[in-house]
């Protein structure tokens, strides 16, 4: 085990059922006007959320704005965008209110904000310019209404540059969110297949953390915890969304995952699909992740076998029933079932107009944007490599 580490983690996160309310009396809110960000799907709006946001915010005597326009993967153009309006209205802290992309696209807002020039100028990887930001980001406020990405207990933001299909996470001190609710009663509206979309996302950050050869003691215990509840209580949510305590248990696995991507990282399972979501926008992040995650580390359990039981033990595998040399594709097994069990085992790449002659194109793209996350990567794998996991995946 690896024991030279960085940890340094500065949200506030207030968790449990009731705790938007908190809004209304809490002393630790960064400012006096907030601009919330909300999506473009109007559920924020639909379930009463917003309103309650709103509300409790005057109570607490800050006033704000809105800005609704952020779209399921999330793209630079709204970024710019709402850090004007930011500025227009002399908002001091942005608030994120809604799933993972809105609370993403809240922290890209507040870095630019206060920052010249374009989002891309500061991106590491791709195209992007790679410079420092002159001045931390507007504090934040995350408010989750999913158990998916764990954005509000890590710094990273994922947005996607649309002219250049550049899928790309970003991330500093500054942004990580001031202050995150998760408050598990505002989860009970995500409809069963975004359940299940948003629950793969925090497992396989669990997993990928887990996995990454920048792991720790921390993140270990969190992850491995993490896989073991989402793989017990996610199967239960996507089968009776109000069943509370399925959502309490999932929104703590989700925190825990984000806690996981602060203390270690994901990997290049990730930069690949951010190449398929980049070109395939209609594609949501769970699902592609769902549909590589066989083949992927199906290839890694078969080249670096060392971490893959303990996971299999956390998802409930007789991994020590098994002969020695299977003991790490027991993982593979448990994580077929868990996509059964939430009813994405019948998904494929082609069914979102992926085809194979762009798998190539895929590679070269994920390579590029996030090269970063194989270098973290416990297999070294080439180009060929990426290019015979995304194969498989499509066949399988």
């Amino acid at each position: 085990m690896n024991l030279d580490f960085s940890y340094y983690m500065p949200t506030r996160i207030i968790f449990g059922c009731g705790k938007l309310k908190k809004l209304k009396t809490t002393p630790h809110l960064p400012g006096k006007n907030a601009l919330i960000v909300i999506g473009s799907s109007g559920a924020m709006k639909k379930h009463g959320y917003l309103d309650s946001v709103i509300d409790y915010l005057k109570e607490n005597g800050v006033e704000s704005v809105v800005y609704d326009k952020i779209v399921p993967n999330p793209v630079s153009e709204h970024v710019e965008e709402g850090a004007n309006v930011t500025r227009e209205n002399g908002c001091d802290f942005v608030l994120g209110l809604g799933g993972g992309s809105t609370l993403d696209s809240s922290k890209s807002i507040a870095l630019m904000a206060v920052n010249p020039g374009k989002y891309w100028d500061y991106i590491n990887g791709g195209s992007g310019g790679g410079k420092t930001p002159p001045n931390p980001a507007l504090p934040v406020v995350a408010i989750t209404t999913t158990a998916g990405t764990g954005t509000e207990a890590d710094p990273w933001t994922v947005i996607t540059k649309t002219d250049t299909n550049e899928k790309i996470g970003y991330g500093n001190d500054s942004t990580f969110p001031v202050m995150s609710i998760v408050d598990p009663e505002l989860m009970v509206s995500v409809p069963p297949k975004m359940t299940a979309y948003t629950g793969m996302d925090a497992f396989f950050h669990s997993v990928e953390s887990y996995l990454a050869t920048i792991n720790q003691p921390t993140s270990d215990h969190l992850a491995l915890e993490a896989i073991g509840l989402i793989t017990k209580y996610l199967p239960v949510a996507v089968k009776d969304g109000k069943n509370i305590e399925a959502r309490t248990k999932l929104a703590w696995a989700n925190t825990e995952a984000g806690i996981c991507e602060s203390l270690s990282c994901c990997i290049s399972h990730h930069s690949m699909e951010h190449a398929l979501s980049a070109y395939h926008p209609e594609m949501a992040h769970g699902a592609g992740l769902t549909m590589l995650s066989v083949s992927y580390f199906s290839c890694l359990a078969e080249r670096c076998p060392e971490r893959f039981p303990d996971m299999a033990k956390a998802m409930g595998e007789d991994v020590d029933a098994l002969p020695e040399k299977e003991r790490p594709f027991a993982f593979i097994t448990a994580l077929k079932k868990l996509i059964k069990n939430v009813g994405l085992d019948k998904e494929k790449l082609a069914d979102y107009g992926v085809n194979k002659e762009e798998l190539k194109t895929l590679a070269e793209n994920s390579s590029y944007t996030m090269g970063k996350l194989y270098d973290i990567t416990p297999v070294e794998l080439t180009l060929d490599d990426i290019v015979t996991i995304y194969e498989n995946a499509y066949t399988s």
